[in-house]
């Protein structure tokens, strides 16, 4: 394999500068990302990154939570304590009429709900006694939108009525009737028709705005229009302890227009020019290696042998060389000493007084016939007064002790 490393690094700087002057047209052709996701951790332009990440700054002693549970089931915000808001930045806010009531109650306490979608449900203009000019945008794609917004907030209760505008996309939508005995408007389009406005409800307030995309990223980070979200948020009340920010009806199902696509995740990899230079790079380094290593052949593996019981062989050899020798009453010392180990491990018998009582015990134990095991301690015993051992007892006692093993 050595030998075609300098290939192989050859064929890597290649590619590599290749696929920079590709990623290098990517980058001059680069186009706005217009997919409308409202989504907090997305820093694409029509996203609200810039809207949740300054909620700190705006409300900086309340505990700001995330939800995407239905109205009513919040593990953040209790019911029943006031000095709370709930905000709902989202497309379609498709509110029943069990969940308006929810929300109702929860405001009446004495919080701020704060509601900024394109298009209000039949349930929600109820209870709001409003008429929404919004419409399903569901066959229309996000080119069909028009371009170009300018809104303007009340004077009062804002300090002035500055315009402002942005180049991207708007949704349009605005308040085609309001009760006026009951409502206030807070906020116009560029066309002087109503799209924010507020309403009270026992102790807590509903604020209701027709354009998402004035909370999006693009718009407020487009010249000074972060002041616009500054005097918008301003009327919830400043001294909120907890602050919910809503994905309940961002992600309900079957409700969201604008989906992301359904892409798949290498289509979302390639999108980025510079992973997709590194991983490509990887990609073909890996099948070079392959197509490389496929000639290597297996190499021959010998035959092992089966390893030798050296241990037996040792004890072989240590019994021929007393053999050898004629220390046979030695020899016999040693076997004794094994037998009586064995029986201490095997059969869990003292050996400190080998009579009558240890022979019955050990034939209970092994089963060995009472007469072979007497006969074996009583030559053991001998042992301990024989001035030496012939070869014939040498050769009996060592089949007695085999005939034992066996049998036991």
């Amino acid at each position: 394999m050595k030998r075609y490393t300098p290939y192989l690094l050859a064929l890597l700087l290649a590619t590599a500068i290749v696929l920079l002057f590709i990623t290098g047209d990517n980058y001059k052709n680069r186009r706005l990302d217009e997919r409308i996701t409202l989504r907090k951790q997305d820093k694409i332009p029509y996203a609200t990154y810039v809207a949740y990440n300054n909620l700190e700054s705006l409300f900086p002693k309340a505990t700001i939570r995330t939800s995407r549970l239905e109205p009513g089931y919040w593990d953040s915000v209790s019911m029943y304590d006031s000095r709370q808001a709930y905000l709902v930045i989202t497309d379609r806010f498709s509110a029943d009429d069990d969940e308006m009531r929810k929300l109702i109650a929860f405001a009446r306490v004495g919080n701020d709900i704060f509601i900024s979608a394109r298009y209000i449900s039949s349930a929600a203009d109820e209870a709001f006694g409003c008429g929404s000019s919004a419409y399903d945008l569901s066959f229309f794609s996000v080119s069909d939108l028009d371009e170009g917004a300018r809104f303007s907030l009340n004077e009062p209760p804002f300090g002035d009525t500055l315009r402002y505008r942005y180049p991207g996309k708007t949704f349009g939508s605005y308040f085609s009737t309001i009760d006026s005995s009951t409502t206030e408007i807070l906020g116009y389009d560029e066309s002087g028709r109503p799209n924010f406005i507020h309403l009270r409800t026992g102790k807590g307030n509903f604020y209701v705005h027709l354009e998402p995309l004035a909370f999006c990223n693009y718009f407020l980070l487009h010249k000074d229009n972060i002041s616009y979200y500054e005097k918008a948020l301003s009327v919830i009340n400043p001294g909120v302890k907890k602050i919910v920010w809503d994905e309940y009806y961002l992600y309900k199902k079957g409700e969201q227009v604008n989906k992301p696509k359904n892409e798949g995740w290498l289509s979302v990899l390639f999108r980025y020019p510079a992973f997709k230079a590194a991983l490509l790079t990887a990609i073909f380094t890996l099948l070079f290696y392959v197509l490389m290593e496929m000639r290597r052949k297996q190499r021959y593996i010998p035959v092992q042998k089966k390893p030798r019981n050296d241990s037996l062989d040792f004890v072989k050899t240590i019994g021929r060389l007393y053999y050898d020798k004629g220390d046979h009453k030695n020899l016999c010392h040693k076997m004794s000493a094994y037998f009586l180990e064995h029986v201490r491990s095997k059969y869990k018998l003292p050996t400190s007084r080998l009579d009558d009582d240890f022979v019955r015990n050990l034939h209970y134990k092994s089963g060995v016939d009472e007469k072979e095991i007497g006969e074996i301690i009583s030559f053991i015993k001998y042992l301990d007064q024989a001035a030496a051992v012939s070869q014939e007892q040498l050769a009996h006692f060592h089949k007695q002790m085999e005939l034992f093993y066996q049998k036991a």
